[in-house]
């Protein structure tokens, strides 16, 4: 992939998302993200990594304004450098902006696939476009004519980016797009994002699969407790002396080929008024400083929430 600085397409900085809800007759707000940052670029692909269950597909319904009437959000969404207002997220949405959903709950079930990609449009033109996205890949072009349940589920897979990509977005945001996939169809996935990234999209990736994210992504950043905690380069991974948060290093030493070694969370209760570090019941490390909000600090290939000093982190490198 080229190495030149490319433009910003997408800028989150320090988004937070809150729940209004109600404990029999006492409102209560729930705060779900804190503080989360993330940045993707033409011809980027960032996976935001994290356990299922965190919060990270909020990140992707609060870009295209489909979060419930409940939510309350904070911070800034900007947009090829433009603030994205909840006006704005409308008219991007499924134009400029798309998304292929971890669901094929999305497809209609009772439309064929052809009308669904096209979006309804039944002009020669755009028959003739959605003939071409569904040779480019790799799909027949009868498939236009048939029903998702006709369909297996790397097709679906596959109709479901070309859903996406039928605008020419600048943006895909694509969550949890692998589960339960076998590695060549895995292969075959990530050579899709990367012919989009190539193309000039921005690809944001949602997922709980690091060891898919480190074969697609250029950039990871991890989610952890609805906070972003660290953002570093793929090719950081390569070596766990790069990494700087006990929480990364715990995942890299949990991957299979870095020893499988297992770990336990004690997960705190998200609220409104959290201080600190999210993963200071499970550092040894911890200790008061850690009780306060904790700055995204520029390291050598990213940022990291994490006040360890280097001494420390190298010691950190067994945990």
């Amino acid at each position: 992939m080229d190495k030149t600085v490319n433009k910003e397409i997408l800028k989150v900085k320090d988004l937070s998302i809150s729940f209004t809800q109600y404990n029999g007759l006492k409102k209560e707000t729930l705060q779900t993200i804190h503080n989360l940052n993330v940045s993707v670029h033409e011809k980027e692909i960032v996976a935001i990594v994290g356990a299922s269950g965190s919060g990270k597909s909020l990140l992707a319904h609060s870009i295209l304004g489909i979060l419930p009437y409940n939510a309350h959000i904070n911070g800034e969404i900007y947009f090829c450098g433009e603030l994205l207002t909840e006006e704005k997220k409308k008219m991007e949405r499924g134009k400029n902006i798309a998304l292929i959903p971890q669901s094929i709950s999305y497809l209609n079930p009772l439309m064929k696939i052809g009308p669904q990609i096209r979006k309804g449009d039944n002009s020669f033109k755009a028959k003739q476009k959605c003939s071409e996205i569904l040779k480019k890949y790799r799909l027949d072009e009868k498939i236009a004519n048939m029903y998702p349940f006709q369909l297996s589920g790397g097709m679906i897979r596959r109709v479901l980016i070309s859903t996406a990509v039928y605008s020419s977005p600048k943006l895909i945001l694509a969550d949890e797009p692998t589960p339960g996939l076998d590695s060549k169809t895995l292969k075959h996935i990530a050579e899709h994002f990367q012919e989009l990234a190539n193309e000039g999209m921005g690809v944001l990736i949602i997922t709980h699969d690091l060891d898919m994210a480190l074969k697609i992504a250029n950039r990871i950043v991890v989610f952890y407790d609805g906070i972003t905690i660290e953002d570093i380069s793929t090719d950081d991974f390569s070596s766990v002396d790069n990494l700087n948060h006990p929480y990364t290093k715990a995942l890299f030493h949990a991957m299979p080929q870095n020893g499988f070694h297992s770990f336990s969370l004690e997960y705190p209760l998200s609220t409104s008024d959290k201080k600190g570090c999210s993963f200071y019941n499970n550092c040894s490390h911890a200790n008061c400083d850690c009780l306060v909000d904790i700055p995204w600090k520029k390291t050598n290939s990213g940022f990291v929430r994490c006040l360890l000093e280097k001494e420390e982190k190298n010691a950190l490198n067994s945990f």
